[in-house]
């Protein structure tokens, strides 16, 4: 199967980027191996005048199934529960564009 790219592209909030930063220093495991059972690697996250770029690389068969099981880890909610506040809503990029949620 060939790697499939994904990008995207969402506004940090600025008076959140200590805790982000913290957060993502100490990634939990359980979410890092959830991204490895849907076949996702090389994630990347950078932050630059505010905004936050996440690029990686899906090597699996099914990319819905496998964003659909990320989605469904508990861990991964909690994740997301804690990330999202930091994190202006809405545009994520053009569609096709988006990735799982940083």
């Amino acid at each position: 199967m060939p790697v499939q790219r994904y990008a995207s592209v969402i506004r940090l909030r600025g008076e959140l980027e200590a805790e982000y930063r913290a957060l993502h220093a100490a990634a939990w495991p359980e979410v890092l191996a959830t991204l490895k059972r849907a076949h996702i690697g090389n994630y990347s996250i950078f932050l630059r005048d505010g905004l936050l770029f996440s690029y990686l690389e899906y090597t699996g068969e099914d990319y819905a199934a496998d964003t659909a099981l990320i989605a469904e880890c508990p861990v991964t909610r909690d994740w997301w529960a804690r990330t999202d506040p930091c994190q202006h809503p809405g545009h994520r990029g053009a569609a096709g564009e988006g990735g799982p949620p940083a």
